[in-house]
């Protein structure tokens, strides 16, 4: 079931990277006939099962792909320059889907080019191309989930309670970079189960999301402080600092250009 629903959330993204190479094709997703060629119930069966993938879809895309991390940053970054509805939702969210599907390019080329493409041309069977669509992905989860909390939900799957015990009781400090890349490589995608690869790369993310969102949070709290200290030396206790600090806080991301630091920094965080 979790195969089948994460292979309907890639089909809607990979369909958009082979929309050029399949623009001259016809698509026809056939269930099997019956005597006299009646595929009425095959139809049926299919139209119930598209409309269902299509409704976890976003939640699938959100869950296995970058775009947890770029939308918690981005709301972030909107949230330390005191901004409540500027940029509204809707472009930030836009933003975060463009840059996901930017990062997740190559990914869904080689789900389009190694198992959607192949079976709209009957070359491989339904259950080879789902673990070729799903492959790319799982080793992009794999690749940016930290070891850390892998081992939490093997440990949580396996009903081993001491796994859990030992990384509660363990410190925040993140030793993952050379150690883990050595011990990550040792371990392949098909080796780990979604059920225990989605919630790791789903935490990881947040943490590397908040991490990410603190370093970008400091130079505007400064700001904040050195306003409200001059308010206060001043005698202006009764002004609100907010109002004098943001427009300082919006030319200072203006001069450093701001959105071009934090999208490329996002792009370049992924492996």
């Amino acid at each position: 079931m979790q195969k089948t629903l994460l292979l309907g959330a890639i089909l809607l993204l990979t369909a958009l990277v082979g929309l050029n190479e399949a623009a001259a094709q016809s698509i026809t997703l056939d269930m099997g006939t019956g005597e006299g060629g009646n595929t009425l119930t095959g139809r049926v069966i299919q139209g119930f099962m598209i409309i269902g993938i299509l409704s976890v879809a976003p939640g699938i895309v959100i869950m296995c792909t970058s775009f947890t991390r770029i939308v918690v940053v981005l709301s972030l970054v909107r949230t330390s320059l005191g901004l409540q509805n500027s940029p509204p939702n809707m472009v930030m969210t836009s933003l975060a889907m463009f840059l996901t599907f930017f990062i997740m390019q190559p990914h869904l080329q080689q789900a389009w080019d190694n198992g959607l493409r192949p079976l709209i041309d009957d070359e491989i069977s339904q259950e080879a191309a789902i673990d070729q669509i799903i492959e790319p992905f799982k080793k992009f989860m794999l690749a940016n989930a930290r070891d850390k909390d892998l081992e939490l939900f093997e440990g949580l799957a396996a009903g081993n309670k001491a796994v859990f015990d030992k990384n509660v009781k363990s410190n925040s400090n993140d030793k993952s970079s050379p150690a883990t890349t050595e011990k990550k490589a040792e371990i392949k995608a098909d080796d780990v189960s979604m059920r225990v690869l989605i919630p790791a790369f789903m935490i990881s993310e947040l943490k590397r999301a908040f991490e990410i969102g603190f370093m970008l949070m400091i130079p505007f709290l400064v700001i904040d402080v050195v306003i409200s200290t001059l308010l206060m030396s001043m005698g202006m206790m009764m002004l609100p600092p907010v109002m004098i600090s943001l427009p300082f806080k919006i030319v200072f991301f203006v001069l450093v250009d701001g959105w071009y630091l934090v999208a490329g920094s996002l792009a370049r965080s992924y492996v």
